[in-house]
Formats: structure tokens, sequence, C-alpha cells
């Protein structure tokens, strides 16, 4: 008679988290950060039809990094817990801490109790309205559902390192938008891989390979902002752009809303 296979739990939860981390460094990484008028998202994303940002409710926003089809069935239940709760009760009531201690439990559930966890890695940030003082608030929820806050960025992907460092050079609370494009994007540059055996350069992060959103504390009901286009190319100084080579720009310049369609 054969002997059933045994694995001790720590065993087990260590295969997990190395399943889960290899997935999440495989992915190019995002950047999301506060600014003087609220939270800016850049994400490296050279796909114009798969989003790593959108929007979950009026001043909430998302980002994640990972398998695509895991974090977009995240996005889709929280924009419906949103919905949700504020119909029920207030649009008020609708907070970030709620939706990413929703997400942590969810994460946490999936990776404890099922054979797959999740290869994903996800922020949840929200700004007040246009009339209180609350400051912009950055959750970040890991594969295992634990969760942190952070006051001034977020970095996840998979060269989280050199962006990281690169940012604690640059970054200064009360940014401008311009400037933190300019300060996110270089960061990025950052932990773009050295030249491989056989390339001839490094890749650069052309303006078409960035996904650029923000959280506007200044707007009145929905905060969530895409900048793409000519309103992206704008806050990119001329000399610091690389040459553009993944995909043709897209004509419209800034979309408003949520992404809570099929894509």
């Amino acid at each position: 008679m054969t002997l059933p296979y045994y694995a001790s739990a720590e065993q087990i939860m260590r295969d997990r988290s190395e399943l889960a981390r290899k997935g999440i460094g495989r992915g190019r990484s995002v950047v999301v950060l506060t600014y003087d008028r609220g939270v800016l998202f850049v994400a490296e994303n050279p796909s114009t039809a798969l989003h790593k940002v959108s929007e979950l409710y009026d001043r909430i926003g998302f980002a994640a990094v990972g398998k695509y089809n895991e974090f977009e069935n995240l996005r889709r239940a929280g924009i419906m817990h949103a919905d949700t709760r504020g119909y029920a009760y207030d649009r008020r009531d609708v907070t970030g801490r709620t939706l990413a201690n929703a997400y942590a439990q969810t994460l946490g559930s999936i990776f404890t109790d099922q054979l797959k966890p999740y290869e994903v890695e996800i922020c949840v940030a929200e700004v007040g309205y246009p009339d209180s003082p609350k400051p912009p608030q950055l959750y970040r929820i890991t594969y295992d559902g634990s969760i942190g806050d952070e006051r001034e960025f977020i970095v996840m992907g998979g060269t989280v390192e050199p962006i990281v460092t690169a940012l604690k050079a640059s970054y200064k609370p009360g940014l401008s938008l311009e400037d933190g494009v300019a300060i996110a994007v270089s960061a990025l540059q950052a932990g773009v891989p050295d030249v491989a055996a056989g390339d001839k350069e490094k890749r650069t992060i052309g303006v078409s390979a960035l996904e650029v959103a923000v959280l506007d504390q200044t707007r009145p009901r929905r905060a969530f902002k895409r900048v793409t286009g000519a309103a992206l190319e704008a806050l990119i100084p001329k000399a610091k752009q690389p040459p553009v080579v993944d995909a043709e720009l897209p004509k419209t310049d800034v979309v408003d809303g949520s992404d809570d369609t099929a894509k």
C-alpha cells in the first residue's frame, strides 16, 4: 500500500508564497504616489485594451500587478461591493479602507483555502472631497491577504528594489503633477533590466507604453481621470521622452469615469 504524500502546513504555505511571488515578479511595475492634488498612478503597460489602473468608486482608485484575469475579477468584485454599500447607505460611507479590508479578507481566504493562490498584488487609493482636509490614503494588499498603508508611494511588480531606491532619492511631498509623472517614469526606467545578451540597447519606456491616471481631490464628485495622448506628452519634457516605438498614441487626451466594462 502506497503511503499518502505528506507536506507540513509550513511547507505548503511556503510553496504557495513562492508561486505567487514568481507570478507577480513576471509583471511590469506600477508606481502609485501622492502629489499636491491627490494620487498619481503610473504603470508600464504597452496594452491599450487591458488596464492595470482603474476607478472603483467616486473617490477611490485601483492598481494591480500579476495575472490579469485574477485582478480583473477582484476589480469587478470591488466595484460591486462599493456600489451595493453606496446604494444601501450613503456614497460617503464607501471608503478605501473598507474596500482594502474586503480585498484582504478575500485574498487571505483564497491563499489559505484554495490549492492555488492568486498571483496578484493590488493597491487601493482614496482621496477626500474638495471640502475635506483628509489626506490621500494608500493601501497595499498582497497575495496572502496582508494589508499595509503608505503615506507617500507604493511600488508593485517585478523589479521593485531599483524603483524604490530611485523614488527615495527623488520623491518629496507636495509634488506637482508634472514633477510626479517625471519622477515616476524615471523610477520605472531605473527598474528596466540591463541589456541581455544579443540585445543592442536597453529597453526604453515610451509614452505609448505608459498608463497614467490620477485621483484629483479638487474634482467635485468623480475624482478618477485618465491622462493619455497629447495630455500625457505635455507632462513629460521633450528632452526626456524616449522614442515611441510600442504603439500608436491614442487620439483622446483625457478619459473620465469607471472601467467596469469587459476588456
